[in-house]
């Protein structure tokens, strides 16, 4: 997918930014009020949507929507507002949403796209972890420091080792695998008491 030569990149970063940025905060104003039931259906419904995005944006060629600038504004602050509340509320930093979303809104390259959602991300990021924080919902990580420490350490290990693995496992093998994983998931999630 070509792009004009020349065009800037910072508007689309800031354009998603300043609903992803909102939607975040709110996200997390949502989820800390929801009842643990409910929050774990909506989770569970989340992860099936996720799946379901990861299947189809892996085995199909996106192209652009062609919107005109105009159109590509507030399609942007909405689609920012949207990845923003799903991320806060998963906990997860929204490149699977943000990606195909620069790709379609805005006809970027996807490692473009790819870039540019790391910009995106960790402000996102940092918005629900101060809404978090100022809720009190961290405490918990406070009471259980062992698990959280383990959790931790595993998580960048795993990171490690999935840089290390990239390219080893073909998108057939790899995009199914993680779908099922997610679906699972999902299943586990929405029947927990």
């Amino acid at each position: 997918m070509e792009t004009r030569p020349g065009r800037r990149r910072r508007p689309i970063a800031v354009n998603l930014l300043a609903g992803s940025l909102i939607g975040a905060w709110a996200g997390v104003s949502w989820a800390v009020r929801m009842r643990s039931t409910t929050l774990y259906k909506v989770l569970a419904a989340l992860m099936v949507l996720m799946a379901a995005a990861l299947v189809v944006t892996h085995t199909t060629a996106l192209g652009t929507l062609d919107l005109p600038l105009w159109a590509q504004i507030p399609a942007g602050v909405v689609a920012g507002f949207g990845i923003g509340v799903v991320a806060a509320i998963m906990g997860v930093a929204g490149g699977e949403l943000l990606i195909p979303t620069i790709v379609l809104l805005f006809g970027e390259y996807i490692k473009t796209a790819g870039s540019l959602s790391l910009l995106i991300s960790r402000p996102t990021m940092l918005v629900a972890f101060a809404r978090y924080s100022r809720g009190g919902s961290f405490a918990v990580l406070g009471a259980n420091l062992r698990f959280t420490t383990v959790m931790a350490a595993g998580s960048v290990a795993g990171a490690v080792l999935g840089g290390l693995l990239l390219g080893v496992f073909p998108n057939p093998v790899l995009i199914p695998a993680l779908a099922v994983i997610l679906l699972v998931s999902a299943v586990k999630l929405a029947h927990h008491e």
